[in-house]
């Protein structure tokens, strides 16, 4: 039923990911990556994880997608770096499945 996984985000990113079979898309515009989570939702995807370039302008999508068993649509960030609303929605999520924030509190 729910089985793929898909990986959104910017081409140089992602490319790698194919070779461990997961759905790499590489949007061009944000209207291109509104169309993919149209998608990933219409053909039941199980998991997507989607770049922090695109997922604070996806709000409404990520919103309307959390409502529903699946997708579960999971931020992430490059070796550039993260940012505070990625961290803090991570936080979230750990909180939601576990309660608590052990698994993502900083270390240093």
């Amino acid at each position: 039923m729910f089985e793929k996984v898909a990986i959104v985000g910017e081409a140089d990113i992602v490319f790698a990911f194919r070779a461990l079979g997961v759905k790499v898309f590489s949007p061009q515009s944000l209207e291109e990556a509104r169309k993919i989570m149209e998608i990933l939702e219409k053909e039941n995807f199980a998991l997507v994880f989607l770049h922090e370039s695109f997922f604070e302008l996806l709000e409404g999508e990520r919103e309307a997608l959390r409502k529903k068993f699946c997708p579960v649509v999971v931020g992430f960030s490059d070796h550039r770096k993260i940012t505070d609303y990625l961290e803090n929605m991570m936080r979230e999520m750990a909180i939601k499945a576990t309660g608590s924030d052990s698994l993502v509190k900083r270390r240093g």
